[in-house]
């Protein structure tokens, strides 16, 4: 019986049923208490004073919580204890929370949370690039990344580009947002309910909070609405808030954000800006390549350093670099902490590496795609960090995709019909890009899952694991797993929600990584539960012949029965039927500092070509169509698979096109709710969407040889963003190369058309 085939998501008819219980949906005791952060409207300054007496004494309000009122630990950073729950002396963005108001009801918590008068001494804030490269504002100081003799290639290379792209930043807008609640248990325990992708972390920022090892506190998950990375960390100041309070008050407390206030206080997407000099011989040929990346990090580390080392470990993307140096600097400002986001800075490398191979293109006058072809890796070359490439399949994957989209005929026309109609108004464009993704944590401990199965008497099966459900279909693909291994219609799988006190030590559900290491821990308990059942079998039926778990079945020679009476008889006998699981990948070993080793088991791949329409009078623009293949490995479920595809290109396109943030010469958030801040709608989506999986294998002994698909879809979206360049490119002077910066709003692909037509930036 072979499982690995498109099954529904398990919980979609929830989902569409509306059925589907969140956090704010799980009913709480008649006495629960919802809480609201007051929140600095200033962007850098020392508090001078606090008077919340109007606050205590707003309608509702059982108490005002302020950093001074904390139980225990005062610090929600998932790495160097650098994020106060509360401000104390100093605040450092607009939007950061100062104190905590506890009321009868969410709105009265809210509104009562306004009333609070602050006064802060405003201290010079320092919020763009530009203002932290001038201050020295900073994290650590540069990583580099070195390969062969970079300078001396780029002096000797026949051909040189020079240039620069600002790369803005995202907001997650998960469709549920942030949430938590704290039931207060026996002996000072805490039960926590988040919305988290990482429940662990929420556990152990909470006993800090409290004071209590980690034993003392139970967090529970069952599924978020959306994470996309802003929930691996931005969760544990809600359950942090809700466990301290369930403390001082001794009743439950449940937090959630409104859309605005989570705009305003959580993180985003890192903006980069990425300065590149590069050299190259006739055939365009990649000799030497140097950048610079300059990361906005926000007001506290986070998760900033891993992000940027993930940046650096993708502007190679899926071309040798010969010759290449990286140098990274983490800049620290006055914003919103930037934090994870689907891809994890990798995205934000694999743009200027394409924008790069344009711009040559550009330069030789040749098609972009023979370009990407003369560089693309082959197995037994290096990468920029000296890893082996050892299962690229990126040339044959984008010969097929070539192929199946017709890109050759398509572009030929397009340019025939742009050179033909220099006049015209409407613009079409089309790219074709790759993408080659590395699938592990950079921090290499966190490469470990657990799980945990039990078979029922009856035959039934209950798993746990270390991962989190988020809408992806994670615990479809495992459970798949589980049926898989004892011969069982999916059906008699059941999974229940994430907990710490089932499965410890987990790490987030983020790196793409949540099949990889879930299912073949699941497979491992599995495997184990088999073991004891084989071994009983030889025993009780004096064979040794061959036992198969399939069809429901379970058979030894000529025993043979259902699995409920294998089970059944098992535990008669007094065989355990509960085991735990582990996985730890191998192979893989790195040393940021050094900028050397290997920090991922494998790569996938894919490739997509987009077409796009310009309107070169307003900068509107539509994706009129869009082929992608991608490299799943064996699909676990292709039907899951082809979804989440669909769903991270459309969501890479919006990064690079629509979604804009936007801070004003305060500090202040403006676009902070959907009325200003635009993420791709369903009309957004290409006309015509073609999507298929790449026929592979995974190299590596993954769960089944399946491949993560997570986060590597999201860079198919950057053909776009080089489809509304190639169009741009012809509204004036095609000599000069559009260099738009992203994401390419209509408004900045207004500006390049301005460029293109007389090398300014009048508009």
């Amino acid at each position: 019986m072979n499982h690995m085939k498109p099954t529904p998501h398990d919980a979609a008819p929830l989902h569409v049923t509306g059925a589907a219980r969140y956090i704010d949906d799980i009913p709480m005791p008649k006495n629960a208490l919802s809480l609201a952060f007051g929140l600095s409207d200033v962007a850098h300054g020392k508090i001078t004073a606090m008077d919340l007496d109007v606050v205590r004494n707003a309608n509702g309000v059982v108490s005002v919580i302020t950093a001074d009122d904390l139980p225990a630990g005062n610090d929600v950073s998932p790495s160097v204890h650098d994020e106060p729950l509360l401000a104390t002396r100093t605040v450092h963005y607009i939007g950061q929370p100062i104190f905590l108001v506890i009321a009868d009801t969410h709105l009265n918590a809210r509104k009562a949370a306004r009333l609070g008068k602050v006064d802060i001494k405003p201290l010079t804030p320092i919020l763009s690039i530009d203002d932290a490269i001038a201050a020295d504002s900073k994290f650590e100081d540069p990583i580099q990344f070195l390969k062969g003799e970079p300078e001396s290639a780029l002096k000797s290379a026949p051909h040189q580009i020079s240039g620069s792209i600002e790369i803005g930043g995202q907001e997650h807008f998960y469709l549920e947002g942030q949430a938590a609640s704290a039931l207060p248990q026996e002996n000072g325990d805490m039960l926590v309910h988040s919305s988290t992708q990482h429940p662990t972390e929420v556990q152990h920022k909470v006993a800090e909070s409290l004071g209590l090892p980690f034993n003392a506190v139970r967090v529970e998950t069952r599924r978020m609405g959306g994470g996309f990375g802003g929930k691996e960390s931005q969760a544990n100041a809600l359950a942090c808030a809700c466990a301290v309070a369930a403390r001082i008050t001794n009743r439950p407390c449940k937090m959630r954000y409104d859309r605005d206030d989570d705009m305003i206080i959580t993180g985003k997407r890192h903006d980069f800006r990425i300065d590149y000099q590069v050299g190259f011989d006739d055939n365009g040929k990649l000799q030497s390549v140097m950048m610079q990346h300059f990361v906005r990090c926000g007001w506290a580390q986070d998760l900033s350093l891993p992000v940027a080392d993930r940046a650096m470990l993708h502007s190679d993307n899926a071309y040798h670099l010969p010759h290449a140096k990286i140098v990274s600097h983490r800049l620290k400002t006055n914003t919103q902490s930037a934090t994870a986001y689907r891809g994890f800075g990798g995205p934000q490398g694999v743009v200027v590496i394409e924008r790069v191979i344009d711009q040559i293109a550009h330069h030789l006058r040749r098609d972009p795609l023979e370009i990407r072809r003369a560089n693309f890796y082959q197995n037994g070359q290096t990468t920029p960090y000296q890893m082996t490439i050892e299962d690229s399949v990126i040339a044959p994957l984008v010969d097929q995709l070539e192929q199946r989209s017709n890109y050759t005929k398509r572009r030929a026309e397009i340019d025939a019909e742009n050179r033909a109609n220099p006049d015209a108004v409407l613009k079409r464009g089309i790219a074709l890009t790759p993408v080659k993704f590395g699938i592990s944590f950079t921090l290499t401990h966190l490469n470990q899952a657990g799980a945990l199965v039990h078979i029922y008497a009856d035959g039934s099966v209950h798993l746990n694991h270390g991962g989190t459900e988020m809408g992806q279909g994670l615990f479809t693909k495992v459970a798949q797993v589980a049926a898989r291994e004892f011969g069982l219609p999916l059906d008699m799988i059941k999974i229940t929600a994430s907990d710490t006190a089932k499965v410890p030590n987990t790490s987030a559900t983020a790196a793409s990584s949540g099949s990889d290491l879930n299912g073949m821990a699941v497979r491992d308990a599995c495997q184990t539960l088999k073991a004891r059942i084989v071994a009983f079998f030889a025993i009780h039926f004096e064979t040794d012949a061959a036992v198969e778990f399939v069809d429901g079945m379970v058979r030894a020679g000529s025993h043979e029965m259902t699995f409920a009476d294998a089970a059944s008889l098992a535990y008669q006998n007094r065989i355990s039927l509960s085991a735990t699981g582990f996985y730890a990948t191998p192979k893989i070993k790195w040393d940021r500092m050094a900028g050397r080793g290997r920090p991922f088991f494998y790569f996938a791949y894919g490739a997509a070509v987009t077409e796009v329409v310009v309107d070169t009078l307003t900068g509107e623009n539509r994706i009129l169509r869009t082929d992608i293949l991608h490299d799943v490995g064996a699909s676990l479920n292709p039907a899951i698979d082809i979804g989440q595809i669909e769903g991270g290109y459309v969501q890479g396109a919006g990064w690079l096109t629509t979604e804009e943030l936007v801070w004003d010469e305060k500090g202040n958030l403006r676009t902070h709710a959907p009325s200003t801040y635009k993420i791709p709608a369903c009309s957004d989506r290409p006309r015509i969407f073609n999507v298929e999986l790449f026929e592979n294998e995974n190299t590596q002994d993954t769960i089944y040889r399946s491949k993560a698909v997570g986060e590597p879809p999201f860079m198919l979206g950057i053909s776009a963003f080089h489809a509304l360049s190639h169009a741009v490119g012809y509204s004036g002077d095609t000599e000069i190369y559009p260099n738009i910066n992203a994401p390419a709003t209509a408004e900045e692909l207004l500006r390049s058309v301005y460029r293109n037509a007389d090398g300014t930036d009048a508009f």
